[in-house]
């Protein structure tokens, strides 16, 4: 039996739409972040521990425009307080946006009729009382809660709930199999080369072949350069590679919590793909998950759980696209 709560329509103002080299929304681990903030909460007063999340967007607006009105946008930017020195306050750059997402949470166990009501109220409160990506949520639409054994008729009671929309999931596939064709025509390309084909606005020239361009001019027309494959695919931080070994706890000065072991680590990066959810015919296809193998730390859903066993080629290559990142931009 699979176990699901629904919070449906979270608005959240200012929440942060930067993560690492990419923008326009919050990175995936700021909802399991949140999934598991809850989930702390969930075991110590009704043992239920959530164990993933799917992402649904309903509408999103990022603070930025253009100040010439063409040509680059950059963030809207909030103007602070005055420092005690009397003096003009920095400006940090920050990138924010206002939101709407629903989240499907999983559960590890179902839930008892007497524990329903109390569960629908105490996530009521807690959900609105705590951030998401950083930004404040300012209403829920409600919380409601679901089981059962058949899990194509699940699937679609609750995929029909967040219509209409649009769920997020990974395709990391996607990049390592665009990775292997790049260097089957271009050895020295990396990982990094195949992840920016994903991301980048690219245009190529293309000249008439009827034209003899020797005798006579022939103006080249210009065309968008698709995607390596077909989707709405975008650019994602998936999670995290350790780039050092792990210290003693207390070793590390300044760290967030002295009393567990601690190593240094950088954003690990992947594509994903945004579908409706009519699209989707299992709702676990689009859980995303914390897996950890070896180095990396990464958010997966279950079309990437058969490509996590990777091979030491595999892994090298996959390293490429952090220990690069500062190089490259």
């Amino acid at each position: 039996m699979s176990n699901y709560i629904l919070l449906e329509h979270i608005k959240v103002q200012n929440a942060n739409c930067i993560a690492g080299f990419t923008y326009g929304f919050p990175a995936i681990t700021h909802f399991l972040g949140y999934t598991h903030a809850l989930s702390r909460k969930l075991q110590q007063e009704f043992g239920v521990e959530l164990t993933g999340c799917a992402v649904v967007c309903h509408q999103h607006q990022v603070q930025a425009y253009q100040p010439g009105g063409w040509g680059d946008y950059v963030f809207a930017l909030t103007r602070n307080p005055l420092t005690k020195e009397g003096n003009t306050a920095p400006i940090v750059e920050e990138g924010r946006m206002h939101l709407t997402v629903s989240l499907i949470l999983e559960s590890n166990k179902a839930f008892s009729s007497n524990q329903q009501q109390q569960i629908i109220e105490t996530l009521t409160l807690l959900a609105q009382r705590q951030k998401l990506a950083g930004g404040q949520v300012i209403n829920l639409k409600g919380v409601s809660l679901y089981s059962d054994d058949d899990e194509q008729a699940l699937s679609r009671k609750l995929l029909r709930k967040v219509l209409p929309g649009f769920v997020l999931t990974d395709r990391s596939e996607l990049l390592k199999r665009h990775y292997q064709q790049l260097t089957a025509a271009q050895p020295n390309a990396t990982m990094l080369d195949a992840w920016l084909d994903f991301s980048a606005l690219s245009y190529r020239a293309v000249v008439d072949d009827n034209v003899d361009t020797a005798t006579e001019p022939c103006p080249a027309m210009w065309e968008r350069v698709p995607k390596p494959d077909k989707g709405y695919l975008v650019p994602i931080t998936t999670g995290y590679k350790a780039i050092s070994a792990l210290h003693d706890a207390g070793a590390v000065a300044n760290s967030r919590d002295p009393q567990y072991p601690f190593c240094f680590v950088e954003s690990a990066y992947g594509v994903g793909q945004w579908l409706s959810p009519h699209r989707v015919p299992d709702v676990r296809d689009v859980i995303w998950r914390y897996r950890q193998q070896g180095p990396w730390y990464l958010c997966t859903t279950n079309t990437t759980q058969n490509t996590l066993k990777l091979h030491p080629e595999q892994d090298a290559a996959l390293a490429e696209i952090t220990e690069t990142e500062l190089t490259y931009f």
